[in-house]
């Protein structure tokens, strides 16, 4: 298992020495300075490489390479903005970087409500409250329909809710929603989602999901060409918001996407916090399903608190960024059924490096004072990789033991 961890790039608050001392193997960034839909030079990816090599890494995965609101749509410059994300691709593994992280989540990427949340043992963490967003898309968004979908009683609650904080808690809701988390989408005003949402009324999931297939079959081969693995990231939270679609939630989304394109190119970034948010979603199983086919992990753990259902009887949980080993996720299992399929791969000839990071953290001793980006703390995730690697080196450590006395009663 290679140790990465996530830099923003120069201005990150966090830095690549952090990094260092954190006992990260490698990086794992992006260009975020490049426009979605924009072709990323080849100049500027060795330039940010030339970075980090001399801080002592190497760009072992790039997170995220954007896909455009038209290429999801199929708007208007699909075409276009589906040829530069090849030309990206091609541009990257011509300075040697393979692995590539996406997503397919509408207008959102990641969704939070609350950014700094007080964490049950001490510190602070990232939350998403069901209630406090079904109160911002019914009042503040005054989304069209959104009170008859999430149902009566639910938006009494939520109209509640919103009367019940303060006038600075309500612009905070609507700034950490409307303004994007890291890694994001981008930042939009009440209005310019309005308009988005408008975009999207007439998509169907199915639809939606049809968009991802031909994306798929269009720029796998590519990847499959360039030896680049092209992973894509599961929805965060696994639920539908604001109405809109969501195909990249549970094991038959995956076996679907990963049946669209069967060349090994079409990978998966298997993260297992936002995946764990749902109770059914069996990660031990997902993992050990999908295995040959996840190029990329990100290890953390969500905690479910309570469950909503609107009025469609569709649910959505709350939950909180818990610590590493804490929370829904089972990492301990998880960590061995990575460890065996490195061994797998080794066993067949295969490229045994499985990349994964400590993904998100809480913000602990110092961390407030350094105001790195949310969910992105030095402190916090430098727990988090010590305690995954101690139960990597654990889990590789049994291992080698079983293999040893099954080696010694084949001898006797």
């Amino acid at each position: 298992m290679e140790q990465t961890w996530r830099w923003f790039g120069p201005n990150d608050r966090v830095t690549l020495r952090d990094a260092r001392e954190a006992g990260a193997e490698a990086v794992v960034t992006a260009l975020h300075e490049v426009p979605a839909g924009q072709v990323w030079p080849v100049e500027l990816i060795r330039r940010r490489q030339a970075e980090i090599e001399a801080a002592g890494f190497r760009w072992s995965v790039v997170e995220s390479l954007d896909v455009t609101e038209a290429i999801k749509m199929r708007a208007p410059g699909w075409q276009s903005d589906t040829e530069n994300f090849k030309q990206s691709l091609r541009n990257l593994a011509t300075c040697g970087i393979r692995t590539v992280a996406y997503n397919w989540m509408p207008l959102f990427s990641w969704m939070r409500t609350h950014l700094h949340a007080p964490a049950p043992g001490g510190g602070l963490t990232t939350r998403f409250d069901a209630m406090a967003f079904a109160a911002f898309d019914i009042y503040m968004l005054k989304r069209k329909g959104a009170e008859d979908e999430w149902g009566e009683e639910l938006s009494r609650t939520a109209n509640s809710y919103l009367q019940a904080i303060t006038a600075r808690e309500r612009e905070a809701l609507q700034e950490t929603i409307l303004h994007g988390l890291p890694g994001g989408n981008g930042s939009y005003t009440l209005q310019q989602v309005r308009e988005l949402l408008a975009r999207y009324a007439d998509m169907r999931r199915t639809s939606f999901r049809e968009n991802a297939g031909e994306f798929l079959r269009s720029v796998c081969p590519v990847a499959a060409e360039l030896s680049v693995k092209l992973c894509i990231h599961p929805d965060d939270p696994p639920r539908s918001l604001l109405g809109l679609p969501r195909i990249v939630s549970t094991a038959d989304d995956l076996e679907w996407l990963m049946g669209q394109s069967e060349v090994d190119a079409n990978a998966i970034t298997f993260c297992t916090g936002a995946l764990g948010v749902r109770d059914d979603n069996d990660l031990l199983a997902m993992v050990r399903c999908f295995a040959p086919r996840i190029a990329f992990f990100h290890l953390r753990s969500t905690q479910r608190e309570n469950m909503l259902k609107n009025a469609k009887g569709q649910s959505m949980e709350s939950f909180f960024e818990a610590a590493h080993l804490e929370g829904d996720a089972d990492l301990i299992g998880i960590v061995a059924e990575i460890v065996k399929e490195e061994r797998r791969r080794i066993a067949v000839g295969e490229d045994a490096r499985i990349p994964f990071r400590a993904d998100h953290g809480q913000e602990l001793l110092n961390d407030r004072e350094r105001r790195a980006a949310p969910a992105y703390p030095a402190v916090g995730r430098l727990r988090g990789l010590a305690e995954l690697r101690g139960a990597m080196r654990m889990a590789e450590h049994l291992m080698r033991e079983v293999g040893q006395n099954r080696r010694n009663d084949a001898d006797r």
